[in-house]
């Protein structure tokens, strides 16, 4: 295209049409994919992006399959733009497993919030309704909705995976609360235990449908497949490591950011990129730059017509440090 600037600051209103997007942030793919019977991944195309053109390397294999045979989460340690959190999609997807469990960890986060929570005030409003202005008696276990781990921990038949990612961002104290959950596989609702309320139903998450739970106690029947990450910012409690396999991740050679560029854009565009993925590594070390932002100036760049490249370039690979 010659003129590729959808926006002109002419202050004129003039016809456009809205580019192609990158793969992976192409939001409206959802309705041409048909991919397996449940429909999951035709709802989800930037997960479905993930999953098909993650490429594990052979340490990644190994560990993921140490971890799936003992039943132990995989922490994975490396810089941003190494692929950590893009593992369990293709897990999930090759596996058939459903949608991935994701909990992002955040300073305020807490192994409350990753395992349900209870609406105490919801039921309290509800239960100064007038007389019949419910359809059904309120419940417990219509006021509890389980978190992505508590989900991951109903007795599912076949394992769910669960995602907890930058887990080294979390408060000191989240990856000791996590030990007990991860090592018995269950925890209780009190709320619901109190009632001594049996054959309840809960809210799981992301699902609309509540799903049984047999009294107040969930218990997995499969451990999950758990993957933690972390950007290495912290150190963990030994406790918490030696429950874990523990797999480290390198930034990625200059082959490697090749088979990432063309499993995400195609053969023809790792061809054309070289001399942009060399350009990437004499300064990634130095500003800091992730893998992402590399894909990003290479599908910019080869997708408009400019005289010059340099200044997109630049515009996209700005360091991520704070020092330059």
């Amino acid at each position: 295209m010659t003129d590729w600037h959808v926006f002109r600051g002419t202050g004129t209103p003039h016809d456009w049409e809205l580019p192609p997007a990158p793969p992976w942030r192409n939001f409206s793919a959802a309705s041409s994919l048909q991919l397996d019977e449940d429909g999951w991944w035709d709802r989800n195309p930037i997960d479905l992006e993930r999953a098909r053109t993650y490429q594990p390397e052979a340490r990644e294999l190994e560990a993921l399959n140490v971890a799936f045979f003992l039943r132990r989460p995989l922490l994975i340690t490396g810089p941003p733009g190494t692929g950590k959190s893009t593992l369990p999609y293709a897990v999930a997807y090759e596996l058939g497993l459903g949608p991935v469990l994701r909990w992002p960890i955040n300073s305020r986060s807490t192994l409350q919030e990753g395992l349900y929570r209870y609406d105490a005030i919801g039921r309290l409003q509800d239960s100064n309704l007038p007389d019949g202005s419910r359809q059904t008696p309120a419940t417990v276990g219509q006021y509890i909705r389980l978190g992505p781990l508590g989900t991951a921990l109903l007795p599912f038949d076949r394992p769910r995976v669960l995602l907890i990612d930058e887990i080294d961002k979390s408060d000191i104290d989240l990856p000791n609360d996590l030990l007990n959950v991860l090592e018995e596989g269950e925890y209780p609702i009190p709320e619901l235990i109190r009632g001594g309320a049996q054959g309840e139903r809960v809210f799981a998450h992301g699902q609309e449908e509540p799903v049984p739970l047999a009294g107040g106690t969930v218990r997995c029947s499969t451990f999950p497949i758990v993957v933690l990450t972390s950007n290495g910012e912290r150190d963990f409690p030994p406790a918490f490591l030696r429950r874990c396999i523990r797999l480290e991740l390198a930034v990625p050679t200059a082959d490697r950011l090749a088979q990432i560029v063309e499993s995400h854009l195609g053969p023809a565009y790792r061809e054309r990129s070289a001399d942009l993925i060399e350009h990437f590594l004499a300064q990634r070390d130095s500003a800091q730059l992730s893998t992402d932002q590399l894909l990003n100036a290479v599908f910019l760049t080869m997708n408009i017509e400019v005289p010059d490249r340099g200044g997109l370039i630049d515009s996209v690979l700005r360091s991520l440090s704070s020092t330059t």
